[in-house]
């Protein structure tokens, strides 16, 4: 891979395993999570597994807070000063983050160093993070910024994201539903259904219990006519049986698997199950 090609940035939120990052030579800048008065830089200073053990031993919640203009800045310019014949970065949806705002006013302070285009994911997890693969891959391919980013959005209209919280109390706690409505579910067993429509996160379904709700997910990929297919996981530990089930569609190595961080966690909490599919144009 040479460097006069096109660089590719993400954020954090993309939950791709850090070797993939830096085998496509993904530029990740991450966000940061705050517990009471320590702050923590995402994939930096705080794993996913370190994330979950304080998260489980919190009183409150955490809270998130996007990268600055000046962390986006410096990637873009470390980029620029390798060669990189233009930057693409593919951000957290904008309806969910400041993410995406800060990418936009590094890109446009630094616009007579190297074309710099921002592109808003509408996604989250490996919805960002399957997006950011995809141009890797063309980028290092050799394709040029026009390319790259007609086929990324290309992608992004093509790709879903569906997910099972196994509680709701990070729900109840982030403002997203009421304690009674929390309570209530807890006691009926009711597994929500969350889903990201044009970026926003939206309600998909209830179901009652754990396996329903994955038979409900396994179910929805069997009637795609599927391109690929990720999973992504907060420390789930029927993981392996659910990949199981998905395999029924989709042969299991060639799915792939992310782990949820910090940024995703903190609203849905551990046992999250999600699937992240690009159906066929």
């Amino acid at each position: 891979m040479t460097n006069n090609r096109v660089r590719i940035v993400t954020d954090s939120a993309c939950d791709l395993p850090i070797s993939v990052c830096e085998d496509l030579g993904i530029t990740v800048v991450p966000l940061s999570i705050r517990f009471g008065e320590q702050e923590y830089t995402d994939r930096v200073e705080l794993t996913n597994e370190q994330f979950w053990t304080k998260l489980v031993a919190a009183d409150t919640l955490p809270e998130t807070a996007a990268p600055s203009v000046g962390a986006f800045e410096e990637a873009f310019r470390r980029l620029a000063a390798e060669g990189a014949a233009g930057v693409i970065c593919i951000s957290l949806s904008s309806k969910m983050s400041a993410t995406m705002q800060s990418a936009q006013v590094a890109a446009k302070a630094l616009d007579q160093l190297c074309p710099i285009e921002i592109i808003d994911s509408k996604s989250a997890s490996m919805g960002v993070g399957s997006l950011a693969q995809f141009a890797a891959r063309l980028a290092n391919a050799g394709q040029g910024m026009a390319e790259i980013s007609d086929q990324v959005r290309d992608m992004r209209e093509r790709t879903g994201l569906l997910a099972t919280v196994d509680t709701l109390q990070y729900l109840r706690k982030s403002g997203r539903v009421s304690s009674g409505a929390a309570m209530l579910g807890s006691v009926l067993a009711i597994k929500p259904i969350i889903g990201v429509d044009d970026g926003a996160v939206v309600a998909a379904g209830k179901v009652r219990t754990r396996s329903k709700s994955l038979q409900f997910l396994a179910d929805h990929v069997k009637s795609l006519n599927i391109e690929s297919l990720a999973v992504i996981h907060a420390s789930a530990p029927d993981l392996e049986d659910f990949l199981d089930m998905l395999a029924v569609s989709v042969p299991r190595d060639q799915i792939a698997i992310g782990s949820i961080g910090p940024v995703i966690g903190v609203h849905t909490g551990p046992g999250t199950m999600g699937i992240i599919w690009t159906e066929r144009a």
